[in-house]
């Protein structure tokens, strides 16, 4: 009997000209912790989706239980053990936590009447299974995504299953959330269930799996023990380049003048007395767990929310800030924390979405001149790097990497004094999280600009922001200058807690 749970053999799958996996292989010992890295567009979704039955490979195959497979079917892949939880988690938003668990048990097992008590029964011990408890008539549409995500793994476990698959499973948690994750993934481990963990998060491959495999452009790369594998290797893996990890450092900057600054601002239940400023040159980050103002912060800046009381400044002049349109007119862009709901027209195409918040200055005589819009999206296309077929494609064409540049751009065309970017790598990769950060560093030196980026991704802001401001509960406890810190001191700090933290605002 074979020491894998799964063996994948020179899989290949195109899509028209375009070749998704070319004779990859994988393999996914029995009760271990496998993952599976690679940028987007690598070929690792395409992967699942045949594990699953979901696609046909054009060529290869998978064996199972010493049983080889040239094309699975979806039923067979749930009968052998196989579970696949995707980043969208597919639950039903409508339906309560037990429905929504026990439903495929139910039509599985081809049920004419719902037995409610038994379907409740199957949910509680489903749940009592990973250690969490959720109500069980609570409707799935109102919980956190880190409780979809634990119903999602629950529902998973309903059938036997041997070998787990989790797509992007971290990419809308919190730090804290991913490590409650974590050890729910270890307690299967212990059972002795397989995971088999996706994701292009290097922390978290460090963190978690036994081995690793990386895929590049639809190419096997490696597979290795995760331990001893140095982040630098990692990035070359996926890349295919070299890229450093420095931390951003200001050039000459000016302190007798800001370009923004902000004294004792205030928002009635967001934060109170927030203070700092903006020197050009610079890059400051706040940063904070879930709910400690950072986003409320953001968005008042940019006038989403009216702030109750303090003052903004904008070139050493008090200005008033009452809606985005305001903020527009100063010259104040903010890159919002959910490019999919609040970043995008998902039905438009590349260059409509470039061109929305610039929409006034690409007319002539009050007309949209698409002359002008195809320009200034390729002058983006080009200055940002974007990876695409033709600008008139659907923005959903694009990778997440790609869709956020085109969000930044978006912002940049309307020439902005202030840059405020509210989680700006979120569901980005490797290579495309180090051209932002590379491509906001050079805008810093330029000294035109002033960058807030709000996040709780500890290197991006480590890395990248000269001066970090921790807030908590509404308030900044405490600033810092990047150079003096290391990440598990930041991380430490974030978490720490402090007698001004706790007051109300």
């Amino acid at each position: 009997m074979s020491e894998n749970i799964i063996e994948v053999h020179k899989i290949s799958k195109h899509f028209g000209g375009v070749t998704a996996l070319n004779e990859v292989d994988l393999e996914i010992k029995k009760g271990e912790i496998h993952c599976l890295a690679g940028e987007n567009g690598s070929g690792k979704s395409t992967l699942i989706k045949i594990i699953s039955g979901f696609y046909s490979p054009d060529s290869g195959h998978i064996v199972i239980d010493d049983k080889e497979y040239s094309n699975l079917s979806i039923s067979e892949t749930i009968q052998l053990g196989i579970q696949v939880i995707y980043q969208d988690m597919s639950i039903f938003p409508n339906l309560t936590v037990a429905e929504n668990i026990a439903i495929n048990h139910e039509l599985y097992n081809k049920r004419k009447i719902v037995n409610w008590r038994e379907v409740n029964r199957i949910a509680q011990l489903a749940l009592e299974r990973i250690g969490v408890d959720i109500p069980l008539d609570a409707i799935v549409g109102d919980l956190s995504v880190a409780d979809k995500q634990l119903i999602a793994i629950a529902r998973s476990l309903l059938h036997n299953a041997r070998l787990i698959i989790m797509d992007e499973a971290t990419s809308a948690l919190t730090r804290k959330e991913v490590s409650k994750l974590f050890s729910i993934i270890h307690r299967l481990q212990e059972e002795g269930i397989s995971i088999l963990f996706v994701s292009h998060k290097l922390d978290e491959v460090f963190e978690i799996a036994d081995r690793y495999t990386v895929f590049r452009n639809g190419h096997k790369v490696v597979t290795d023990d995760a331990e001893g594998i140095d982040s630098k290797k990692f990035v070359y893996y996926m890349t295919g380049r070299e890229i450093s990890e420095d931390y951003f450092m200001p050039q000459d900057i000016d302190e007798t003048r800001s370009i923004l600054k902000v004294e004792n601002l205030c928002l009635k239940n967001g934060f109170k007395d927030i203070n700092f400023a903006i020197h050009p040159g610079e890059i400051i980050g706040i940063t904070g767990l879930l709910g400690s103002g950072r986003t409320e912060l953001a968005k008042t800046l940019f006038g989403l929310f009216q702030a109750t009381s303090g003052k903004i400044y904008l070139d050493d002049q008090e200005i008033t800030i009452n809606s985005p349109m305001d903020a527009l007119n100063k010259r104040i862009a903010y890159v919002p924390e959910d490019r999919l709901t609040e970043g995008l027209f998902l039905s438009q195409t590349i260059e409509n979405n470039m061109s929305a918040a610039n929409i006034d200055n690409l007319r002539s005589n009050g007309v949209i001149d698409y002359e002008k819009v195809k320009s200034n999206t390729n002058s983006w296309v080009r200055e940002l790097g974007i990876k695409l077929n033709q600008t008139t494609d659907s923005i959903q064409t694009l990778s997440g990497g790609n869709q956020q540049k085109v969000v930044l751009g978006k912002w940049l065309s309307t020439n902005p004094k202030v840059l405020i970017l509210n989680a700006p790598t979120v569901g980005v990769d490797i290579g495309a999280k180090f051209d932002i950060h590379y491509y906001l560093r050079q805008l810093a030196h330029s000294k035109q600009y002033g960058i807030i980026i709000i996040s709780d991704d500890i290197d991006e802001v480590l890395m990248n922001c000269n001066r970090i401001f921790i807030i908590k509960k509404g308030r900044i406890v405490q600033e810092c200058v990047n150079t003096e810190l290391t990440r598990e001191k930041l991380q430490a700090l974030i978490l720490e807690t402090t007698e001004d933290s706790d007051h109300e605002i």
